[in-house]
């Protein structure tokens, strides 16, 4: 089973975080299998990157995102895409 979570980086009050998908059978400071971008929520308007190309493959793979990863990936708009490559099959 694969998820998709949010990996800290930065220093204390810099948080920074990376969406990284992880094998859920391994430790949480395990192997990254793939990072998918990042998300900087300390700008004024926070900065979210993504490469919606790997999101939506990882989704359609069946890699479960965390809520805080799936909301993000709504405000992204890369969730909608991912529900209507879903409902086209």
């Amino acid at each position: 089973m694969v998820s998709i979570k949010l990996s800290r980086t930065g220093t204390k009050h810099q948080a920074h975080y990376r969406f990284v998908v992880l094998d859920r059978k391994k430790p949480t400071n395990g192997a990254v299998i793939e990072t998918l971008g990042y998300y900087d929520p300390m700008l004024k308007e926070p900065k979210i990157e993504l490469s919606e190309e790997r999101v939506l493959y990882w989704l359609a793979e069946g890699a479960q995102p965390t809520d805080s990863v799936r909301n993000l990936f709504k405000r992204a708009g890369v969730w909608q895409k991912s529900v209507a490559a879903k409902d086209a099959k």
